[in-house]
C-alpha cells in the first residue's frame, strides 16, 4: 500500500488520503470507487456513516482536534 495520511479537519471529518480499504463491522469491503481520498465522519450524524456527508456544519460539531498529554 502506499503512504496513507488521515487527518482530523477542524470541527469536520477524519480526511483519509492513500490507497486504503474500508472494511465494515461484518467483514466487508466497501466499494470506494477507485478514490484516493474520502471523509469519515466523526459527528456521528451522518446518513452516509461512515462517510461524511456535511452534518457537522448544521451541528456545529465541536471536537478536539489533537489527543490529549500521553506522559
Amino acid at each position: 500500500m502506499s503512504d496513507v495520511t488521515i487527518q482530523p479537519k477542524e470541527h469536520g471529518p477524519y480526511l483519509i488520503r492513500g490507497a486504503v480499504k474500508l472494511i465494515d463491522a461484518w467483514g466487508e469491503e466497501y466499494d470506494l470507487g477507485g478514490r484516493d481520498v474520502i471523509a469519515l465522519c466523526r459527528c456521528g450524524n451522518s446518513s452516509s456513516k461512515p462517510f461524511c456527508d456535511g452534518s457537522h456544519m448544521i451541528l456545529a460539531f465541536e471536537a478536539g482536534e489533537r489527543a490529549g498529554d500521553r506522559s
